[in-house]
């Protein structure tokens, strides 16, 4: 009898695993947005990404494998802006018929003057003339994850009660941190409010938390800056008595140890925009921008 039971035990749990609703197959272009996949779609979804952990978007060349990934997934989610123009290009060689999600359709991007600095404000932007790295800002993060989650439901609506609480769930942490952000940049002092890094990411960053950034290269860590820039660079700090210079995880370093060297200032520790990491407790969003934090807030 009791063999009986658990054959038919197992008969059962063989027929609910048959029946069960296959997991749906997301592909995100980088990091950070499969990190917000992942917070919203729990167990009902699997998410891979194309970019990887400590890669660069910017320098992403496709593969054969990437190619047919995307011909599999259900549903392709990409920054935009930008960011990730080569997704247009691979969808096509893999005649893509998912569905794309860009997840930063409800964000108001900051448009790069003549001179290359961000200006906010604007609801259009030309092409190559928007800053793409919105998700540098809390609340931009927060309209991803909306975005995403009206995809999600829309490709799964049976998982939509559960989609609409981990979206509820995940939106309450990010509320937190964007308190938290704010709260510790307003205790740096005007000094300290100058930040200089590699490529100039942070311009969503720096328009929300009250900071200026100074960068000698333009948008892409590929951007190659020229001597007048540097010299100009290090003219001004100079100037502003800047105190010290930050690192990027993606970006080479040498650069900046000269600039720091050229103008006394200390170098002080590395910066996350582009990618998440293994490092530094920056495997997730909110782990990557608190560690922005705590850098720029260190003594």
């Amino acid at each position: 009898m009791t063999r009986f039971l658990a054959s038919l035990m197992l008969c059962f749990s063989l027929s609910s695993t048959a029946f069960a609703e296959p997991a749906l197959r997301v592909l995100t272009t980088f990091t950070i947005l499969q990190d917000f996949v992942r917070e919203i779609g729990g167990d009902r979804v699997t998410v891979t990404t194309l970019v990887g952990f400590d890669e660069d978007a910017h320098a992403f060349d496709p593969r054969a494998s990437d190619i047919r990934r995307l011909r599999d997934a259900d549903l392709l989610v990409s920054n935009g802006l930008g960011f990730d123009p080569w997704i247009d290009p691979m969808m096509q060689s893999a005649r893509f018929t998912g569905t794309h999600v860009v997840a930063s359709s409800q964000v108001t991007p900051l448009e790069r003057d003549d001179e290359g600095h961000d200006e906010p404000g604007h609801e259009h932007h030309h092409d190559g003339m928007a800053d793409p790295h919105a998700w540098l800002d809390a609340t931009n993060a927060m309209n991803y994850v909306r975005t995403i989650a009206a995809a999600l439901i829309a490709a799964d609506p049976a998982g939509k009660s559960i989609y609409e609480a981990n979206e509820a769930a995940y939106l309450a942490q990010l509320n937190t941190l964007e308190k938290d952000l704010r709260a510790g940049f307003a205790s740096l002092p005007p000094s300290r409010r100058t930040v200089v890094t590699p490529h100039d990411a942070f311009g969503y960053f720096a328009h929300a938390y009250g900071l200026h950034f100074l960068a000698p290269a333009g948008l892409s860590n590929e951007a190659a800056p020229s001597a007048a820039a540097v010299a100009d660079l290090i003219r001004q700090l100079r100037e502003l008595n800047v105190d010290r210079v930050y690192l990027e995880t993606l970006a080479d370093d040498r650069l900046i140890q000269r600039i720091g060297r050229e103008t006394g200032a200390t170098v002080g520790g590395a910066l996350y925009a582009d990618a998440l990491s293994r490092k530094d407790g920056a495997d997730t969003y909110t782990g990557l921008m608190r560690h922005n934090l705590k850098t720029l807030t260190a003594p």
